[in-house]
Order: structure tokens, then sequence, then C-alpha cells
């Protein structure tokens, strides 16, 4: 589409675009009515347009596109119009221009951008296919959080009574049967037990991270010692200490974030060789995030499985080991997601191993400051 008042104008564009191979058609229009009737009807691969017409300017035809929202390029092509308001005019959305002494230079602005154009259309594109598998993914997951909940909450019941009665069973009839029997009903209480703790387990994981992220103010050393009451019995049973200083205050979802270090807690208690568990907590601000750690002098983990841990029920010690189902650092995983974080294996020097995990410090828009003294806990 040529937008000129120039019939003479207009023949030395035509010729000049025939010259260099365009099989051009198109139309010419002279006043903004007309313009906006022929886009109705008709939508054109590129638009040329004077600066300066008789009742209108080429620009008013960047405003109506960009009204109508139509991405096609607009070249201007006119007489001198001065560096300064060439520049503004590419600014609000014009392609490029050509001057019409130079005209021979229009081919080239044409091409280029129909194909800034092209690329224009392709990453559009990309973008709706993304955002649509983007939707799919979200929907998808919900979808099996939902199911996953729905399953673990519908089958506890039926398997309640199946422990519970297989539990009776064995405690009637010890010793009245042959010692097959009596291996085969523990066999039976065994495994109904551990199906109701996975199950109670892939509930737990299915609501982590479910309910909308309340984040507030949060006092890190408050929330790890919320935790460690919770873990009071076993710290006490095998005097473990655990030694947190300097927490930070951030805005974070403090039940979940307390889920968090009460879970890394209990596997620092949980998986040790004979040492009395040493754990130490600390967090470092680097980069916009706060960098948490948490320390133990346990067994250690090996680099090779650093990824794999984090896993729904991935063990790496069979249950007579160690107790569990493998679902506790998962967890921590989709909580520390949710807060916009991310969890990791971290190095770690001599005995045991480090887990560090990331949250996010803006706090109201600004960086939270460090708040708290070191506390420790000895045995209780």
């Amino acid at each position: 589409m040529i937008i000129e008042d120039s019939a003479a104008d207009v023949e030395l564009i035509l010729r000049e675009l025939h010259r260099a191979g365009f099989d051009a058609s198109g139309c010419v229009v002279r006043t903004a009515g007309e313009f906006q009737k022929k886009l109705t009807n008709n939508l054109p691969d590129v638009i040329l347009a004077d600066y300066n017409l008789d009742a209108w300017q080429g620009m008013d035809a960047v405003e109506i596109l960009h009204r109508d929202r139509l991405d096609i390029p607009l070249i201007l092509v006119s007489k001198a119009i001065g560096d300064e308001t060439a520049v503004e005019c590419i600014k609000q959305g014009v392609s490029d221009y050509v001057l019409k002494d130079k005209l021979s230079r229009l081919p080239f602005a044409i091409h280029r951008a129909l194909e800034e154009k092209e690329i224009r259309d392709e990453q559009k594109k990309a973008a709706k296919v993304l955002a649509e598998k983007g939707e799919e993914l979200t929907r998808s997951n919900r979808e099996l959080e939902q199911f996953a909940y729905v399953a673990s909450h519908d089958l506890q019941e039926p398997l309640r009574m199946v422990t519970a009665y297989t539990q009776l069973l064995g405690e009637r009839y010890h010793g009245k049967l042959d010692d097959l029997a009596d291996k085969y009903i523990h066999y039976a209480v065994d495994g109904a037990t551990r199906m109701q703790d996975l199950i109670h387990d892939l509930l737990t994981f299915s609501r982590a991270g479910r309910e909308e992220m309340a984040l507030q103010q949060t006092d890190c050393n408050a929330v790890v010692g919320r935790a460690v009451k919770n873990l009071q019995v076993p710290i006490n049973e095998i005097a473990a200490t655990v030694t947190y200083r300097h927490l930070p205050i951030l805005m974070a979802n403090g039940p979940q974030l307390e889920q968090v270090f009460q879970n890394l807690i209990s596997n620092a208690i949980k998986f040790r060789d004979g040492a009395i568990p040493f754990i130490q907590i600390a967090a470092e601000l680097e980069g916009g995030n706060w960098i948490f750690s948490v320390s133990d002098n346990g067994i250690g983990i090996a680099p090779e499985y650093a990824e794999v841990i984090f896993s729904i029920f991935q063990r790496l010690h069979t249950r007579t080991e160690y107790s569990g189902n493998g679902i506790g650092l998962s967890i921590c995983k989709k909580i520390i997601e949710h807060h916009g974080g991310k969890i990791w294996l971290g190095n770690h020097s001599g005995p045991g191993c480090t887990f560090n995990f990331s949250i996010p410090a803006m706090e109201n828009g600004a960086f939270s400051k460090n708040g708290g003294n070191q506390r420790s806990t000895v045995g209780g």
C-alpha cells in the first residue's frame, strides 16, 4: 500500500520496485479514511507512506496501526525530514525511512522490513506455543496433584481396616498356628503399615505447596527454633547439637519454611554413623538471595546422587538400615521452588554433608536485614 498524494512519485516508486524484481501490486490512498477502509478490506504486506500529505501525515498511519494492533511494516518515503525527526519516527514504530532522491535504497529497506516482520511472527508463534505448553503443564500438574490427593485420601479408610484386622489377627492367633503362619501374618501387618505410611507421605507431598503462598515477614531464627522444638525427643535421645546464628528476617511462608528445616534436621539426626550429630545452620546474602546451609557430620551423600535424592520416594538405603519412605527432600524441593528458590547438595569437607537452598531476599521491595543472635540446642 502506498500513501502518497503525488501521482508522479507513485510512478517513480513502482518503477524502482519493478526494477528490483518486485512483483509490486498495491493500492494508493490519499486520506486517512481511504487508509482505514483499505485496511478493513485487505491487509498489505508493507506500507510506503509519505511523511507530509495535504490532509494528514504518514505518521498518522502508524497511530492507526497501533490502535488496531496491526503489525505491518511501514516505511517512510519522503523528502528530507532531518535525522532527529527520522529517529523519532522509528521510535514510534516506523520500520525505516527512504529519501525520494535515493529510491534505489527502497528495495533493500523493504526486504529488511519484511524479514524483521517474519522474525516477529515466528517469535509470536513460538511464544504462543510456549504459553499453551505452559498452561497445559500447569493444568496437568494441578490434575496430577488433585488425583494424588483424592487417591491417597480415598485409600486411607479401607487400608486402615486392613491394617487393623491384620494386627488383630496377629494378636489373637500368634503362637496358636505354626511358625510359618506367624511369619505370614507379620508380613501382612508390616506390608499394610508400610502402605499406610506411603499413602500418608504421598498425601503430604500432594499438599505441599498447594495452598496459596501467604508470604509475610518471617524471622528464620524463630522458624528454626520451632523446628528444633518439634524434634526435641530425638534430639534429647542422642544428645544432638543444633546451632544456628544470625539468620535473616525475610518474606516467606513460616510454616512451610519450618517444614523444610525440620526435614533437613531430622535427616541429619537419622543418617548418622556412630558419632553424635552436630548440625550447623547458617545463611549468607548473595546476589539478591539468602543462601541457607544445613551441615551435619553424618554418613554423607555421594556426589553422583546429588540430583536423585530430591526425587519422590527415592531411597539410597534399605529400610532395615534407615527408616522412612524417601519423601522429605522432595517436599523440601517443592516448598523452596514455590518460594522462588532452589535447593541443592552443597560442597562439604570431612564427614557428613551440606544442603543449601536459596530464598529471594526482597522484603517489601527492599533487601532483608540480618536478625537474631546465635542460638544452640544441645540435647534439648
